[in-house]
This record gives structure tokens, C-alpha cells and sequence, in this order.
């Protein structure tokens, strides 16, 4: 195979290129050039692989991953997993929600963690379960009486949203065994007041254990990083970056939020409670470690298989100009379970 010195835009599929064609990206040298040889020259090794599995990892979240097909058989993917979970085992926080599978006490600390930092939560959540222990206790509550413990949380429409899905759930539990019960599937979860796709994933993942992802902000950070490489701005090129000249080479297209979510699908694991771990290592990452402004790289249990802390310096982000020299702050929210908590 003749050389080249620009990155070859071969597709993950190891024989026609067929991947490519259904894409619209070029992808960025692939480890099965020439049994390995793209891995080789390039100096850097490439994290996801269709080949997970027989292609299992493509199959799964239905995109064609702009990575290598022959990252040693997929240990890529395994290894991020494998680092990811033996990092969550000896560093995740102690929270009363994670102690729980009880799914209307993970759905109440969901709703209180949505823009409000770990620590508020951690002394409103046991005070609102003492007045309202169940489902049911909720619907049957008066509005002002759901206002006032939710006083001081801030962002009142989320009460007034868990108090209306009590209600919901428990007007359809009239009508069928009489006990009030949140739907195990995200699809129906979804459906009811102030849920989305990151509450209804994570009920589903953190209540019923089953696999599926859960992507709130500090997910969405982490995959972006680590799979696609950072785009932020302040990202700088670490000496061996520099010296390889090849840091440029690693970023990906900056990827959409569909593909992030289609990216956490394959990488959960099918077993429930392996899932349930994987999802709750993948939030305190980025909650503690993988952080919006300062990222502890140096700290961080993936950056072997990560395309931002493997190729940038330490501090990533570089401090933004003085308010004068740039645009108007917008506020900006506190993401779920923040390091700040």
C-alpha cells in the first residue's frame, strides 16, 4: 500500500468502504489499514470499534463510529469500561439515592438534581420523603403543602411538574390494581410531566436496572471528550501533541446530540446491574473529574483511551478574557451533580 502523509479517509468497514459512502465523514485513519499499520504511524490509538463484538457496537447504536475497526478487537471499548468501573468503585460519593431502587425515590432526587447542586439536594431529599414517602402520599398532598417542602430549591415548576405525574400515575392506578407505580419503560416514561430522555433513562437505569443510557451534561462531556476529542475553546496541544504535530488529526466533527445518545446506547452494558453502574460512573466522572472549566486530567482514570486528555495539556481550558474583552455572561446553569457540590 503506498504511503501518504494525509490521514486516509478509509471507512470502519474493513472491506468496501461502504461506511464511509452512507456517511458524510471522512474518517480519520483506521487501524485496519494494512492489518494495523493506520494505529502504527499514526501514534495514537483509537477508541470504539465496530468490531466490537462482529460489529456489535455499530449494530447496536445504528451509526457507523468514525473510529478504528481494529482496536484490538474492541479492547478500546472494553477498557474505558473496565477504567471507568474500577475508578467508581474506590472514588464514587456516598449519596442516599444511590442506595435505593425504589423508583419514586430516584424519580423525586432526579427532580431535585436537575439544576440544583448535590450537596442542596442531599438536605431536601430526606425531608421531602419523610412528608411524602410514596407516590401516592404525593398525589393525595395539597399543592401549597408540595410548595412549601420544595421551598428553597428554586425552579418551582419542578414540584408543581412531580406533584401533577403523582396524580397522573395514580389516577391511572384507580383504574387498574390500585397501586400507584411509575412505568418501567423510558418510552412511557417520558410521556409523563417534566420527564425527558435523561430522567426517563435514568429511572429506568437507577430503579429498574435496565440497559439503557442516561445522558445528562456531565454524560454528554465525557463522550464528547473522550470519543471525539474537545472542540472547547482553550483546548492547546500537549509537547507530545505538538512534537507528533497529530493532536489536529484527532478531533472528529463536533458530534450532534442524537450521536451522543446513540454513542452511550453501545457503550452500556446489557447486564442491568453492570449498566446501573456504568451510568452512575459516567455521571460522577463528570462530576468530579471530567468538569466543564478546569478538567482534572492528570486525576482522570480514561485518559489513556481519551482523544482530549491524551493529546492536550493538563489545563485544558485556558481562562476566558476579562468581561470587558468579550461577550455578555449569560447564566449559566448548575449541571446535575456538579464538583462544585
Amino acid at each position: 500500500m503506498a504511503r501518504s502523509s494525509t490521514p486516509h479517509p478509509i471507512s470502519p468497514s474493513p472491506r468496501s468502504g461502504e461506511g464511509g459512502r452512507r456517511s458524510s465523514t471522512s474518517f480519520p485513519l483506521s487501524t485496519k489499514w494494512s492489518g494495523g499499520e493506520g494505529e502504527r504511524r499514526s501514534g495514537i490509538s483509537f477508541p470504539l470499534s465496530t468490531k466490537w463484538s462482529g460489529g456489535e457496537g455499530e449494530r447496536r447504536s445504528g451509526i457507523s463510529f468514525p473510529l478504528s475497526t481494529k482496536w484490538r478487537g474492541g479492547q478500546g471499548v472494553r477498557s474505558f469500561r473496565r477504567r471507568l468501573l474500577a475508578w467508581y468503585q474506590r472514588a464514587a460519593r456516598d449519596l442516599p439515592w444511590r442506595r435505593t431502587r425504589d423508583p419514586y425515590r430516584v424519580l423525586v432526587s432526579e427532580f431535585m438534581l436537575q439544576q440544583t447542586q448535590v450537596s442542596r439536594v442531599a438536605e431536601y431529599y430526606p425531608r421531602f420523603l419523610e412528608r411524602f414517602p410514596d407516590l401516592g402520599a404525593l398525589a393525595r398532598a395539597r399543592p401549597k403543602a408540595v410548595r412549601e417542602a420544595w421551598d428553597g430549591l428554586g425552579y418551582y415548576a419542578r414540584a408543581r411538574n412531580l406533584h401533577a405525574l403523582a396524580r397522573q400515575v395514580a389516577g391511572r392506578s384507580v383504574a387498574g390494581d390500585g397501586v400507584a407505580k411509575l412505568p418501567e419503560d423510558p418510552e412511557e416514561l417520558v410521556k409523563l410531566p417534566g420527564v425527558g430522555p435523561y430522567t426517563a433513562g435514568a429511572v429506568a437505569a437507577f430503579a429498574y436496572e435496565k440497559s439503557v443510557p442516561a445522558v445528562d451534561t456531565n454524560v454528554a462531556r465525557v463522550i464528547r471528550r473522550v470519543f471525539f476529542g474537545s472542540r472547547e475553546r482553550g483546548a492547546v496541544p500537549s509537547a507530545a501533541g505538538r512534537k507528533r504535530g497529530s493532536h489536529p488529526q484527532v478531533l472528529l466533527p463536533a458530534p450532534r446530540s442524537r450521536e451522543i445518545w446513540q454513542l452511550a446506547r453501545a457503550l452500556v452494558p446489557k447486564d442491568g446491574k453492570r449498566a446501573w453502574r456504568f451510568n452512575q460512573a459516567i455521571m460522577e466522572l463528570g462530576a468530579l473529574i471530567c468538569v466543564a472549566r478546569k478538567p482534572k486530567c492528570p486525576e482522570c482514570p480514561v485518559r489513556p483511551v481519551c482523544r482530549t486528555g491524551k493529546w492536550t495539556t493538563p489545563t485544558i481550558f485556558r481562562a476566558s478574557p476579562p468581561p470587558s474583552q468579550s461577550a455578555p455572561a449569560r447564566r449559566q446553569s448548575t449541571p446535575r451533580g456538579s464538583a462544585a457540590s
